[in-house]
């Protein structure tokens, strides 16, 4: 008896189960991701608004004026409401550009540490955790 050729659905390795974890974690992140923008909009209006609701460094080596520290967070706010509401949406490009620009966002919130150490803190463990959601579910290919 002759032998059919394998079908292609047998030749691929095997796939991993899809953590449920990461899956609903995509959600969330997406959610994240857009909480952590609305805070970095009220940043930035408090830095625009008044030089003094943060506090003044004198001796710090990523020193920048209050103002252009809020004019940086509400720009990088408004854009990471966007991609949070495209992850939501369920858009391919909204989740490698969520992992860029929580990392940007690691970044801006570490050297602004010394003006408000909670805030940057909180937005830190954010932006960690999406990073992490955004990166460990395959259940949407980005490619």
């Amino acid at each position: 008896m002759a032998q059919s050729a394998p079908s292609p659905s047998s030749t691929r390795p095997p796939e991993r189960p899809e953590s449920p974890w990461a899956a609903g974690g995509t959600m969330f992140a997406g959610v994240l991701l857009f909480v952590d923008g609305v805070l970095d909009v009220f940043k930035g209006i408090a830095g625009i608004a008044s030089d003094d609701v943060y506090a003044r460094i004198s001796n710090y080596t990523f020193k920048f004026d209050v103002t252009t520290w809020g004019w940086i967070h509400l720009g990088l706010g408004i854009v990471l409401m966007l991609v949070g509401l495209g992850i939501l949406k369920g858009a391919g490009w909204a989740r490698g550009v969520g992992v860029g620009l929580a990392a940007l966002n690691i970044v801006a919130n570490f050297i602004w540490l010394p003006y408000q150490p909670v805030w940057a803190i909180v937005s830190i463990a954010i932006d960690t955790f999406v990073i992490w959601a955004l990166c460990t579910d395959r259940s949407k290919s980005v490619l």
